[in-house]
């Protein structure tokens, strides 16, 4: 892809704005992403965390504004491009046959060599480099969540992607699986851009070099762990966090005692 002159980021967002149904979602939201690093995207339910994600991916078109992939439109960007460039991993994936990991990385692979012309791995090493030999042949619906989990992002990381965006993947996981899955991802960060949806702000804030937290359709702050100390997460979220040192970070405990104080006021 041959870019515009300037910063070499790898996604951008420029002026980026979405409305469903007349209501804005997104509204001139202006983001700068690296080729390299961990990226936690949190915010309450509602922010636009995942339309973000979408558009960043591509998967959703952007009503203003642009994202730029490697300093080109990413609408401009044929799909196949835009395919070998982005790995995403949705919160929830349901294959439409039940299929074993080794289908689904068989089709995988030959997709990607139909795109590129060559296939630069094989589905052994594909299974060898991510650790899911025991699930090789097994069916997608005989899969444990978390075992699901790890076959999905097996798949998506079959090619390689410079850039993978997840969205809540461990929502539906055990604290276990969660865990060893977001640790996976952001350890990615430290040669490729791993940009993930989360909702678990501890592991958030433990995990991610970088933070975005997204509100009211918009970027309300932008750094790294620092703003675990911010009070505007407080007011962003609608509820009193406790900051309780745990080494080496700080641990978030929410309450809602400003609005039980407020009820208390009225009777």
């Amino acid at each position: 892809m041959s870019g515009t002159a300037g910063p070499a980021f790898r996604l951008e967002a420029r002026g980026l704005g979405l409305s469903r149904r007349g209501r804005p979602v997104l509204s001139d939201v202006a983001l700068q992403l690296p080729a390299t690093g961990s990226v936690a995207i949190i915010g309450p339910n509602g922010a636009g965390k995942s339309t973000l994600l979408s558009l960043l991916a591509g998967l959703l078109p952007a009503q203003r504004g642009e994202v730029l992939l490697d300093g080109c439109d990413i609408a401009r960007v044929p799909v196949a491009e835009r395919a070998r460039a982005i790995g995403f991993m949705p919160q929830r994936f349901e294959p439409y046959w039940d299929l074993t990991l080794d289908e689904l990385l068989g089709m995988r692979l030959a997709q990607q060599h139909r795109v590129a012309g060559a296939v630069a791995v094989g589905v052994d090493e594909v299974i060898a480099r991510e650790g899911v030999d025991a699930f090789r042949r097994r069916r997608w619906s005989t899969l444990s969540g978390g075992e699901q989990a790890r076959v999905l992002l097996a798949t998506v990381l079959a090619t390689d992607p410079p850039a993978l965006l997840a969205d809540e993947p461990g929502a539906s996981l055990d604290v276990r699986h969660r865990l060893a899955l977001v640790e996976a991802l952001a350890a990615r960060g430290r040669d490729r851009l791993v940009v993930v949806v989360m909702h678990d702000l501890d592991l958030a804030f433990r995990h991610f070099e970088r933070i975005v937290v997204v509100a009211d359709g918009g970027i309300a702050a932008d750094g790294g762990a620092e703003l675990i100390h911010a009070p505007l997460l407080d007011s962003i979220f609608g509820v009193v966090f406790d900051r309780i040192g745990v080494p080496p970070g700080v641990m978030l405990r929410a309450s809602l005692r400003k609005r039980l104080r407020a009820d208390r006021s009225i009777d």
